[in-house]
């Protein structure tokens, strides 16, 4: 089974193919980028607004 592997030729890209792919890579990993620092601003927006309430909330406890 190991010697169908290795007898395999590994794929050769042209120039053109291989500057779409990286575009494409590129554009990918831009917008999981861009997806992630939303998702921290969400995070961190809740997170401070979850915490004045529990301040706001002890502080009426008092």
């Amino acid at each position: 089974m190991l010697d169908n592997l290795s007898e395999r030729t590994p794929r050769i890209l042209t120039p053109e193919q291989r500057r779409a792919r990286d575009a494409t890579r590129k554009a990918d990993a831009e917008q999981a980028m861009r997806e992630h620092d939303a998702a921290q601003k969400a995070f961190y927006a809740n997170r401070e607004r979850l915490r004045a309430e529990r301040l706001a909330r002890e502080a009426s406890e008092k």
